[in-house]
């Protein structure tokens, strides 16, 4: 029903995937497996509802609180999770992001810590920072193809008297991890224990490979949480802007529009994205089924490349999300000297492990969100740039 092997042109479209990997690999002549969104299409109901809605012509000041979309959130977690949500407690903003550097400003203060596993997602770190607020890194421990995390660990950093939030990502980027219904319950009863506040960062849940499950935070949550997330990863349509969540606690619900309206003036949702979450959650499961199938066997395609060239690795799929996380220590291979090569000789950009933090430079993120032509295509560079940099090792 749906052609994802179909190859979309999207240079010249101002994205930045293609348009914009200058800026980060300093070439512009690259292939580029990086920024997680997807060289796909969205969804045709997506589509038509959005020829729809312009259509109608007038584009001014819209909602986001009615019936239409509150009801279409409620519906898929329905569908999708078995959970019921309570539409009082949803919230919305430009951006997940956003949303969660909105909630470390209100439940923390300059100087306050905020737990985060890694390796991370890299807007974590700037987000924190970036609001004079600490890093508590907490690094996952792997044992196989799985990620652990490490609760002594976690109870020792949530137990410091500066440590205010956790920031949890669920499933998680980069390692794909899906969180455990007993994991996130023992993570939850710390948190109560020692007044730790927790913002669950939810944007991959839909991306949950074979018959892992997703569990939301508010399934588990007991005490004052925030979960954010959108259909924007999803249907890809991060540049629609829009996100939605929830926040358990009625005050905390009332800062939230006192910051949201009044202080950044952020009153107007953008209506496209209104629009789009509308259709892909009341019409979209067959395409993203069809989509989440199409990426498994991406990820097992480069299982079977990357490991039948280098054994060694035995490179196995992640839970969640479109993301290969792919430990090269291994091969022993220099990490500066891999990126120097696959950029200037085999023109291709692939995130480099320590984007995503420290301990991380053996990993690169391939993005395989993307036509099999493309991800093959990426495989050829990669293998050949390992081969060069393994040969330039041995001599």
């Amino acid at each position: 029903m749906f052609d994802f092997d179909h190859v979309v042109d999207r240079r010249g479209s101002w994205c930045t995937q293609w348009d914009f990997v200058a800026d980060r690999f300093g070439h512009a002549d690259l292939l580029p497996f990086t920024i997680s969104d997807m060289d796909f299409a969205t969804a045709p109901c997506v589509i038509a509802e959005l020829h729809r809605r312009v259509a109608h012509g007038v584009l001014g000041y819209s909602r986001w609180q009615h019936d239409d979309f509150l009801s279409a959130i409620a519906h898929w977690y329905q569908q999708r999770f078995a959970v019921n949500v309570s539409p009082e407690q949803i919230v919305y903003g430009p951006s997940v992001m956003y949303m969660v550097a909105q909630m470390i400003r209100h439940w923390s203060q300059p100087g306050d810590g905020v737990v985060i596993h890694t390796p991370a997602y890299d807007a974590f770190y700037k987000t924190i920072e970036g609001n004079q607020r600490k890093v508590l890194a907490l690094p996952l421990q792997r044992h196989g193809a799985e990620w652990q995390c490490d609760m002594t660990g976690l109870a020792r950093l949530l137990a410091r008297d500066e440590c205010k939030i956790l920031l949890l990502c669920n499933p998680h980027n980069p390692t794909g991890k899906v969180w455990r219904r007993q994991e996130l319950e023992h993570i939850a009863a710390l948190c109560q224990r020692h007044h730790v506040q927790v913002i669950s960062d939810e944007i991959h849940m839909d991306m949950v490979m074979d018959e892992v499950q997703h569990i939301p935070w508010s399934q588990v949550g007991s005490d004052r949480w925030a979960l954010f997330t959108s259909a924007s990863k999803s249907f890809n349509i991060p540049a629609l802007t829009g996100a939605y969540g929830f926040i358990s606690d009625q005050p905390d619900r009332l800062a939230w529009f006192q910051a949201l309206k009044n202080a950044d003036g952020l009153s107007s949702p953008a209506v496209l994205s209104v629009a789009a979450h509308i259709a892909a959650y009341r019409h979209g499961s067959a395409w993203l089924d069809a989509l989440r199938r199409y990426l498994h066997d991406n990820l097992h395609h480069v299982a079977q490349r990357l490991n039948q060239a280098f054994p060694e690795l035995n490179w196995q799929p992640p839970q969640a999300t479109y993301l290969a996380w792919i430990d090269l220590d291994p091969l022993h291979i220099e990490p500066y000297q891999l990126q120097k090569g696959l950029i200037e000789e085999q023109k291709v950009a692939i995130m480099p492990g320590y984007t995503y933090g420290q301990h991380s430079e053996s990993y690169i993120r391939l993005n395989v969100g993307c036509p099999r032509s493309k991800v093959d295509d990426g495989l050829t560079r990669l293998i050949a740039g390992l081969t060069r940099c393994r040969a330039a090792r041995l001599k």
